[in-house]
C-alpha cells in the first residue's frame, strides 16, 4: 500500500502541476485581457430548493478573481457585451433557447454624478464625487448611490443569429436592476444587511408560451469554485491524495502523508465573481426531446471598438460591426485541461455544433501522456517497479468522449447524439435534496449531480482529476450498484483508481438551498 501511495503521489502532483491554470478562472490568453467577459463557471440543475420541483436553474458566472476591496470602481459588466445562456434540447448541438443579457450603466443625480459643494461660503462649486456612494445603502433606502446598473433580457427562440426575439419584462417593476457590489460594512451594514438589500433584485418574469413564471438574478457572489492553488504554484507543496480514510474523517487513516480537507486550502475562499442566475420551469424549455437539456454561456463583443482619445463616462470607446463570441463555457475545465493552449482562443470563438475540429483533443488527450513522459521513469526506478506507462492506454479515450461530448446512455444522454462539449442535464432525474447530496455527482451514487449537470455543490476539480486519469475505467456506484461501464478496463489506467485531491472540499452546506443558491460575497472591509 505504501508503494503505491508514492505512485499515486507522484502522478497526481503531476496532474495538479498541469490542472494550476485551470483553476484560475483565466482559460484562454486573449480573453485574460477581458475580465468583465470572462466566464468563470456554469451550473445547470434541477432546482433543489423546496417546491420547485420541475424548475432548473442556470447559474453564469463572470469576472473572475474579484478582490472584495476592488473600489472605487469595483466590477461592472461590460455594455457593449452581450451575455447569453444557451440550451439544446434536442440534441443537435445547436441553441433552440436563449436568454441573452445587455447591461446598461447610468450615474447618480440623474445621471449627472452626485456633485458637493467645496469652497468657502459664497463661492462653493459644485465637485462630482469620486465613489459609487455617498453615505449608507440599505434595502429600504438607496438613495445615497451614485451609480446603478440595469439590464434587458431578449429570449431567443432558433439560432441566435437568426432566431426570433422575445424581450423578457420583469413582473413587479419597470426594469431589471443589478445591486451595488458588497462595498463594505460602513455602507451596508453587515452581510445580513447586504443579503436583505441583494434579495430585492430576485425578479420573477413570465415566459411567452410558459404558464409558469422564471426567476432572474444577476449581482455579485462569493465564488463558488474551489481550489487549492497556492501550494500547487509552490511546487506542489502537499501530496495531493487523500490522507484520511473518507474526506473529513479526520483519522489519517488514507495514504501516509496525504492531504486532508480542510477550506483553508481553498485559495479563492476570499474571491467574488458576477453571477447571472436563471430559473425557469422546465417544461417551457425542453422541447419535443427526452427531457436532456445541453447548456452553456458566452459572452460576444461588437467586432470592432474605437477608443476614444477624449474619454467621457458615457463614451469611452465606440463599438460597432458584428458581436462576435470571445468566451464559452459549458463543463467545467475542458478548456482549461484538454484543448491546447494553441486552440483555446479558438474554441472560446467556437460553437458546440463545430467541435469535431477539437475531437482529437478528447480522443488522444496529451496531458497523461505529458505525465508519463514526465514521471514514468522516476517512478519506476523511485517504487522498483516496470510499468510501461502511466496514461490511460485505451484509444480512442472512448471515456473522455463520454464523459465531455457525448454524455452518459440512461443518465444525461440526449435522443439525439452530436458529439460536442456542453453541459448535460437529465429533467426527469428528481433533484436531490441539500442535506443528501454527494459531492462527487453520479461517481458518488447521486445521479442528480455532475456530470448530469453540475451544482454548486458538486466537487468538480477532484472528480475531473480522476476521470482524465482513467477514473470510468473501474466500476462506479449507480443506484447503490457498483457499475462497469464498459468504457475501458482495469488493465487500462495504471493508476485510475487513485482518489486524487487538492484537499479543497466543497459540497452543497457551504451554499443556500434557494434561489440564487450562491451566497452573499465577501464585504469590501471585512476582516
Amino acid at each position: 500500500m505504501l508503494r503505491f501511495t508514492y505512485l499515486a503521489a507522484a502522478v497526481s502532483s503531476a496532474l495538479v502541476i498541469s490542472s494550476a491554470q485551470a483553476s484560475s478562472h483565466r482559460e484562454a490568453p486573449h480573453l485574460t485581457q477581458m475580465p468583465a467577459v470572462d466566464a468563470t463557471d456554469f451550473y445547470m440543475f434541477n432546482s433543489y430548493e423546496s417546491g420547485k420541483e420541475g424548475f432548473v436553474t442556470m447559474i453564469a458566472n463572470y469576472v473572475p478573481l474579484q478582490d472584495a476591496y476592488g473600489g472605487p470602481n469595483y466590477f461592472p459588466m461590460d455594455p457593449a457585451a452581450e451575455y447569453v445562456i444557451h440550451i439544446d434540447n434536442n440534441g443537435d448541438a445547436v441553441e433552440d433557447i436563449s436568454f441573452a443579457f445587455t447591461f446598461d450603466k447610468t450615474l447618480g443625480a440623474e445621471g449627472e454624478g452626485v456633485a458637493l459643494p467645496v469652497g468657502p461660503e459664497g463661492e462653493e462649486k459644485m465637485i462630482k464625487v469620486p465613489l459609487k456612494n455617498v453615505g449608507p445603502v440599505s434595502a429600504g433606502d438607496a438613495s445615497n448611490a451614485n451609480f446603478m446598473e440595469t439590464y434587458e433580457i431578449e429570449m431567443v427562440s432558433g439560432d441566435m443569429r437568426s432566431g426570433s426575439r422575445t424581450s423578457l419584462m420583469p413582473a413587479d417593476s419597470d426594469m431589471f436592476k443589478k445591486p451595488l457590489d458588497y462595498i463594505g460594512d460602513k455602507t451596508f451594514g453587515d452581510a445580513d444587511a447586504y443579503a436583505n438589500y441583494a434579495s430585492q433584485f430576485v425578479y420573477m418574469f413570465s415566459i411567452e408560451g410558459c404558464d409558469t413564471q422564471g426567476r432572474v438574478f444577476v449581482g455579485q457572489r462569493k465564488d463558488p469554485f474551489v481550489v487549492n492553488l497556492g501550494d500547487t504554484f509552490d511546487l506542489v507543496n502537499y501530496v495531493p491524495v487523500e490522507g484520511d480514510s473518507a474526506p473529513g474523517a479526520g483519522d489519517a487513516g488514507g495514504f501516509p502523508g496525504g492531504i486532508t480537507q480542510d477550506s483553508a486550502n481553498d485559495d479563492l475562499k476570499d474571491k467574488n465573481v458576477t453571477s447571472i442566475a436563471v430559473e425557469v420551469p422546465a417544461s417551457c424549455v425542453t422541447g419535443d426531446g427526452n427531457g436532456v437539456i445541453g447548456g452553456w454561456t458566452t459572452a460576444s463583443l461588437p467586432q470592432a471598438r474605437i477608443l476614444n482619445p477624449n474619454a467621457t463616462y458615457e463614451k469611452p470607446a465606440v463599438s460597432g460591426g458584428a458581436m462576435t463570441q470571445v468566451s464559452r463555457l459549458g463543463s467545467p475545465l475542458v478548456n482549461e485541461l484538454v484543448i491546447g493552449i494553441g486552440d483555446k482562443d479558438k474554441f472560446s470563438s467556437s460553437e458546440p455544433a463545430d467541435d469535431g475540429q477539437f475531437a482529437d483533443y478528447v480522443t488522444n488527450p496529451v496531458l497523461p501522456e505529458l505525465l508519463s513522459i514526465l514521471f514514468l521513469e522516476p517512478v519506476n526506478q523511485t517504487l522498483g517497479t516496470e510499468l510501461t506507462t502511466l496514461a490511460p492506454t485505451n484509444f480512442p479515450r472512448n471515456d473522455l468522449v463520454t464523459a465531455f461530448l457525448t454524455g452518459f446512455e440512461g443518465v444525461n444522454q440526449q435522443s439525439t447524439v452530436t458529439p460536442s462539449e456542453m453541459l448535460r442535464l437529465n429533467t426527469g432525474i428528481p433533484a436531490t435534496p441539500a442535506g443528501e447530496q454527494s459531492a462527487f455527482g453520479v461517481a458518488g451514487n447521486d445521479l442528480a449531480g455532475f456530470p448530469n449537470g453540475r451544482r454548486p455543490g458538486d466537487d468538480v476539480v477532484d472528480i475531473a482529476l480522476r476521470v482524465v486519469m482513467g477514473r470510468l475505467c473501474y466500476p462506479i456506484p449507480v443506484n447503490g450498484e457498483d457499475t462497469d461501464l464498459g468504457l475501458c478496463a482495469p488493465e487500462d489506467a495504471a493508476v485510475g483508481n487513485v482518489p486524487f485531491t487538492d484537499g479543497a472540499p466543497v459540497d452543497a452546506s457551504m451554499f443556500g438551498s434557494s434561489f440564487p443558491y450562491l451566497t452573499t460575497p465577501i464585504s469590501g472591509s471585512a476582516e
